[in-house]
């Protein structure tokens, strides 16, 4: 028997053949209440009727039109032997729509089992790959808040854990900050939402976990699975195996020890690419402020270690977490009346209440009060924890390092005293229990078992963020950075400690380190200890260095040699180098080339140079191309590149242009663009040209686009108005915006308000900003002072604050104290300082193979 499509078919070929095409299908379309095109199509066999009373309706108007023609009795046609009234009778097409309905109902149901069973593999295969990892995904309520890192809290009088071990989890407060956290999560598990990742961003201590546990808990739904890998090498195995599959959470506590150890750009790249996946996908980060700044600060292209990171983090969600409770006492003290622990934290009367919460005064107190005969000996391990963590080493610390670092923190008299087993006591005291909530020094889970790390330990969240505050003048001493170089194997760790180092004069120490990074596979090292050698003007050892590294595979080092061949003026040899980068993958390098040869003036090789690379891509380039157009004053072909650069994605053309239109009088093309900017509070524009114009001597101009930028509520605009006064030689109104810059939060500008009350002869005020300038983090604010101190003569003073800036990280101090010594600057500048602030002896260089 025919499907219902062909016997369709035959009645189209009736309707177009013998019935001259009548009825119009308008007209059966109207008949049938259909829409026009859909008569037709059910005829040409296009398309099925979905409704056997529309179909009806159709057939019953060709039935009439074949009446009317007197061809009922007559053959269809000359395939069959049924007449136009059988092929047309209603009772034959209910019985072929019946029958074509059992058929479409059957392959539904053939698909549908078919679906269901391809559904059913990939689970079995998902559940295969996920049963595999280490680190496996489970049901998002079946983790707990202490599973997902949330630090227990101090018990509080009364609490059920006062006197035991059971975690303690506090009556929450919610603040601003959770609304807009809920909403994002909220938006992030709908249905068809594309994956998400949202960074809780917060200092140590400050609620960051719990904050996002308890969203967790409200807006994701039961049937979400959660995963938390424990490092970086579980998750890099979580991704390879795509096992995070759309309804999944992905928690990331600490997220720094996924992204900045030495896999965080493979993590961060391969993260990437399951955030361009199929959703709903969430992931949960928390981050704290010094690494999030880290990861996401802009580099040069041949240091950029945070390429992959800084553009994943680039399109997260931030919810940023207030350090203190200043303004969410009133709630806190209200749930303080339910809750035991709430209510011993809000008693202590700080605004702290999460650092209370998890004992962290109670932490500094254990660390500076050093009570009983092991208590400097576990300070010792502290500090050199401290130190290790502030410099740059990530993760857990091997006891062996602590214990080997911890003898330059004690003195001779407690090294004397020490027993046979003074280490063990002092782990002892290290590891005490704080408040039945936290420890000093912790131990570290196991990476993949059960237990822990033998061997290891790690410092307190809070202790870390402390020892950065409370270290931060002094330098570690000639044990810390040895036991680093014996002890410490990650070559990431190593390579900071050296940079660290070298960045305190330590020369000799940050070669050693340098050394042992290279040993450890890190290329970067080679170009550190290349650059130290450049700068003892060992040129062909800073070559071969150079050349090492990029033999093993780190071009960025072809770029350091170029550059000291820049250096030399030695600019062929250093154009074939960036050529030879370009070659390799890095089309930045060709725009390398071009400054190059701008600086060196030859702006017709710069012009060519910029040519090749915008032909590689390098839309950049267009900038310094329409500088050179400029300067030749060429200024419409300036203007035409200007306007490429904007067009290919780069913002800072159109401020430029907005300059050259200030400098070539089109003034009313500049005042355009800078209402649009005000318009769309674009205060970043506004400083650029004001800052530009500020360098061309157009100062009248640029004041007023740093006063609009300040009105709209960047205070920036102080800063840089103050360092234009300060350049023209204007001191008093230079002195006025640097006030305002500095009670905005600018560090850099307490400082330099500093020097002009110094040039002011107000030395008691000068030396009071500079205080306050070095306790806010400026390393060059001690190097100031004791240049203060030694214009009033007093050396003895002064030495001891260039010691503490050379100790800080201010490598200019260490001029300073060669010349205030009457010593060596070469010796000084070659050698570095000893533990003690001297000069150091002759050392020679590791040897690199």
């Amino acid at each position: 028997m025919e499907d219902l499509s062909s016997q369709l078919r035959r009645v189209g070929a009736l309707k177009r053949h013998r019935l001259g095409g009548e009825p119009s299908d308008r007209r059966l379309a109207r008949t049938a209440g259909v829409s026009h095109g859909t008569p037709g199509a059910w005829l040409d066999g296009r398309q099925l009727p979905q409704r056997i009373d529309t179909l009806l309706a159709v057939l019953g108007g060709i039935r009439a039109e074949a009446a009317r023609r007197g061809l009922l009795a007559t053959r269809v046609d000359a395939s069959g032997e049924d007449t136009v009234a059988e092929l047309l009778d209603e009772r034959r097409w209910r019985a072929a729509f019946e029958t074509e309905r059992a058929h479409r109902s059957e392959r539904s149901r053939r698909d549908a089992e078919g679906r269901q069973a391809q559904a059913a593999s990939e689970r079995d295969a998902l559940r295969a790959r996920q049963a595999a990892l280490a680190d496996r995904p489970r049901p998002v309520r079946s983790w707990s808040a202490g599973r997902l890192g949330v630090h227990p809290a101090i018990p509080g009088r009364g609490h059920a854990g006062a006197h035991g071990a059971a975690f303690v989890l506090p009556r929450y407060v919610p603040r601003r900050h959770d609304v807009r956290l809920h909403r994002l999560l909220a938006a992030a598990v709908t249905d068809g939402a594309d994956p998400v990742l949202v960074v809780v961003q917060g200092s140590s201590c400050t609620g960051k976990s719990r904050t996002a546990y308890e969203a967790l808990q409200e807006a994701v739904p039961d049937s979400f699975d959660l995963a938390f890998p424990g490092d970086a090498d579980s998750l890099l195995a979580v991704l390879a195996a795509d096992a995070l599959p759309p309804r999944s959470v992905l928690w990331l506590n600490e997220a720094q020890h996924h992204l900045a150890g030495p896999q965080g750009e493979a993590v961060a790249a391969a993260l990437q690419r399951r955030l361009d996946g199929e959703g709903p996908l969430l992931v949960i980060a928390t981050l704290w402020p010094e690494y999030a700044e880290a990861l996401t600060r802009p580099a040069p292209h041949f240091e950029d270690v945070h390429r992959h990171a800084r553009a994943l983090l680039a399109q997260a969600q931030w919810v940023d977490l207030p350090r203190t409770f200043a303004e969410d006492l009133d709630a806190a003290r209200a749930g303080a009346a339910w809750d035991p622990s709430l209510a011993e934290a809000v008693a202590v009367g700080s605004c702290e209440l999460t650092q209370v919460l998890a004992a962290a005064p109670d932490l500094v107190r254990h660390f500076e009060q050093p009570a009983g005969p092991h208590g400097p000996y576990g300070n010792a391990l502290i500090s050199a924890a401290m130190d290790a963590h502030r410099l740059g080493v990530l993760g857990p610390l091997p006891l062996a390092f602590l214990e080997a670092a911890a003898v330059g923190y004690l003195t001779d008299g407690e090294r004397a005293a020490a027993g046979p087993d003074w280490c063990g006591h002092a782990l002892a005291r290290a590891r005490t229990l704080i408040k039945h909530t936290t420890s000093p020094l912790q131990d570290v889970p196991h990476p993949t078992g059960m237990g822990k790390l033998p061997g290891t330990a790690r410092l307190a969240d809070y202790l870390q963020h402390y020892g950065r505050r409370a270290r931060r003048f002094l330098c570690p001493p000639d044990s810390f950075w040895n036991a680093a170089r014996e002890h410490l194997t990650a070559p990431e760790g190593l390579l900071r400690l050296g940079d660290a180092a070298q960045k305190r004069a330590r020369y000799f120490h940050a070669a050693q380190l340098y050394g042992a990074a290279a040993d450890a596979g890190e290329p970067y090292a080679l170009i550190r200890l290349g650059h130290m050698r450049e700068e003892a003007l060992d040129i062909e050892e800073a070559e071969r260095l150079y050349r090492l590294a990029a033999g093993a595979g780190n071009t960025d080092a072809l770029l350091h040699l170029a550059s000291m061949w820049e250096d030399a003026w030695m600019w062929e040899e250093a154009e074939q180098l960036y050529l030879q980068v370009a070659a390799a993958g890095d089309p930045d390098a060709l725009a390398y080339a071009g400054l190059m040869w701008e600086s060196a003036g030859e702006p017709d090789r710069a012009w060519a140079a910029y040519e090749r690379a915008l032909r590689s891509g390098d839309t950049d380039v267009l900038i310094p191309m329409a500088r050179i157009r400029w300067n030749e004053g060429r200024v419409q072909e300036a203007a035409d590149l200007y306007r490429q650069a904007f067009d290919a994605g780069n913002a800072d053309a159109l401020n430029q242009l907005v300059c050259l239109w200030e400098e070539t009088g089109q003034q009313e093309e500049a005042d355009r663009q800078l209402r649009l900017f005000a318009d769309a509070g674009n205060t970043g524009a506004l400083l650029g040209v004001a800052f530009m114009l500020g360098q061309a001597g157009n100062r009248e101009r640029a004041e007023q686009l740093y006063a609009q930028a300040a009105s709209a509520g960047d205070d920036r605009a102080w800063f840089l108005l103050a360092a234009m006064w300060k350049r023209a030689g204007d001191l008093k109104k230079a002195e006025s915006c640097f006030r305002r810059a500095a009670a905005a939060g600018d560090v850099t500008a307490l400082r330099l308000l500093a020097g002009l009350r110094e040039a002011a002869l107000d030395p008691t005020e000068a030396e009071r900003l500079y205080w306050e300038a070095a306790n806010a983090g400026d390393e060059k604010a001690l190097a100031c002072m004791a240049r203060l101190q030694e214009a009033a003569g007093n050396r003895e003073r002064a030495e001891q604050l260039y010691r503490m800036a050379a100790d800080t990280g201010a490598e200019a101090a260490v001029m300073s104290l060669a010349r205030l010594r009457n010593g060596s600057e070469e010796a000084y500048m070659q050698y570095g300082l000893t533990s003690d602030g001297t000069v150091s002896e002759p050392w020679e260089w590791p040897l690199v193979p």
